[in-house]
């Protein structure tokens, strides 16, 4: 499996310049890049969708939702933005006003009950974790508190020289209370498009164990394994992250050879 996926240097004619459908099993993203006046119309079957405006602003419109107008950030290192659930079965448009980057974050829907809302900026949880080089800033968009049926949703903000997804963790067995099976997407941006960073995803046996490159519009996917983010000094960096598995619970296990730092998760 290849985890590192890079952006297309040109959208297609949807807008649509990265996809990960069909490479992990239970969640995947796209995102899109969207010219004033673009439309981008949606109907999954099987699948719900957390429609995440990372910049711009436009409107939105689905069944059961009023059409609303969201975004309004200029990117999504300035402030928390506007997202959007949708269930399965449920057709949504969404026309951009201005120039916009946005990503739908994808997962098993079986049922498709839970109705479509906005998720507002003053309804994500923001926070901060760890300290010293490892702090970073933390937008939870659709955790486990809020409804969904199997979607995960969180941005984060590293930056320049720091550690984020640290000390190093993994999610990919189901050993509830300790630890949950869920896999994962990250979709990383950097504050300045020469921006680098490197994201190892490893197994303790190394039989997975690979340190990936990142630049400004890259995805990295996380079947199992740990996953430990660097941002280069001077690079600042924004990713954001889906999750989804069997059970949508977040419980992580972090490496035994790095417990010293497990105070500043």
């Amino acid at each position: 499996m290849t985890l590192l996926i890079r952006a297309n240097p040109s959208p297609d004619p949807e807008g649509r310049v990265l996809a990960t459908r069909d490479a992990l099993r239970h969640c995947a993203m796209e995102v899109f890049q969207l010219a004033p006046g673009a439309e981008l119309a949606r109907i999954d079957d099987v699948r719900e969708t957390c429609l995440v405006l990372l910049s711009g602003q436009g409107r939105l419109e689905a069944e059961g939702l009023t059409r609303t107008a969201i975004g309004g950030r200029k990117n999504p290192f300035t402030a928390a933005g506007h997202a959007a659930y949708i269930p399965a079965r449920n057709r949504f448009r969404f026309r951009a006003e201005t120039d916009c980057e946005l990503a739908l974050c994808l997962a098993a829907d079986e049922r498709g009950k839970i109705p479509p809302r906005i998720i507002g900026p003053r309804s994500w949880q923001v926070s901060t974790r760890g300290a010293g080089s490892t702090a970073r800033l933390i937008r939870d968009i659709l955790p486990e508190t809020e409804p969904a049926a199997s979607l995960l949703v969180v941005e984060v903000i590293t930056p320049g020289g720091h550690w984020s997804s640290f000390p190093p963790h993994k999610h990919d067995t189901d050993d509830w209370p300790h630890e949950t099976a869920l896999e994962e997407v990250y979709y990383h941006r950097f504050a300045r498009p020469s921006g680098f960073g490197v994201q190892r995803v490893y197994t303790k046996d190394r039989s997975l164990d690979a340190a990936l490159p990142l630049d400004d519009g890259c995805a990295v996917l996380v079947p199992r394994g740990y996953h430990p983010v660097s941002a280069a000094p001077g690079c600042d960096l924004y990713y954001l992250n889906v999750m989804a598995g069997p059970r949508r619970l977040w419980r992580v296990r972090v490496d035994t050879d790095h417990a010293a730092a497990t105070e500043n998760f």
